[in-house]
């Protein structure tokens, strides 16, 4: 299977290679638009500022070349939120496969720390916003996790609530964790760094 990752400034590349390789699959890291093209599957994680990683895709038109990928693509973490509309961080546009704005978390008391750092738990969610627990109802990247999948997060910015969040999460307020629209997965959590749930997540995306 041929797999390209998307090489941009952003943070955190390395450690998704090598969750891979664990899945025996040797990626191909890469900022060339005919490799990614080409690819059987793309992934798109990260992690840094929205802005600043945005001017680096425009600047190398590689935020057009993700747009218009048709194969499986996987965005973590801030590949999550940069293929939104738009980011409160940096007053950011975005790619724009999924029409909703990146927020910046409010605390609402005092042990609502900024960034939010940690486990947490997936709950797994239906067009209509509401929790299912019928393996065969949920998103095929969201499937085989057992009960009560925790996953690692670090992030100041979330993804409200919208008809393409396939798992939510609760820190503050509840948020997506995960979408999906159309050849387009994401999750805000990092897989490679979920132990065995975040292993089954990425086994499941080489297998859509």
């Amino acid at each position: 299977m041929n797999v390209a990752i998307v090489k941009y400034n952003a943070g955190n590349i390395y450690s998704v290679v090598n969750a891979l390789k664990r899945l025996g699959i040797d990626p191909l890291l890469t900022d060339d638009a005919e490799q990614l093209q080409k690819a059987d599957k793309v992934l798109f994680p990260g992690q840094g500022n929205a802005r600043e990683a945005m001017d680096y895709l425009k600047a190398h038109k590689l935020d057009e070349v993700i747009r218009n990928l048709k194969q499986p693509v996987l965005g973590i973490c801030v590949g999550q939120q940069l293929l939104c509309k738009h980011s409160e961080e940096g007053d950011t546009d975005c790619i724009g496969i999924f029409d909703v704005n990146v927020k910046r978390f409010q605390p609402a008391r005092h042990e609502d720390k900024v960034p939010a750092m940690g486990w947490n738990m997936l709950h797994m969610t239906n067009e209509n916003g509401e929790t299912i627990t019928n393996e065969h109802e949920m998103n095929p990247l969201m499937r085989g996790l057992g009960e009560k999948p925790y996953v690692y997060f670090v992030h100041s910015f979330f993804v409200p609530k919208c008809a393409e969040t396939i798992a939510e999460a609760d820190y503050i307020l509840p948020y997506s964790a995960a979408l999906h629209k159309d050849n387009f997965f994401t999750t805000q959590f990092h897989p490679e760094k979920s132990g065995k749930v975040g292993e089954k997540i990425l086994s499941n995306f080489l297998e859509l």
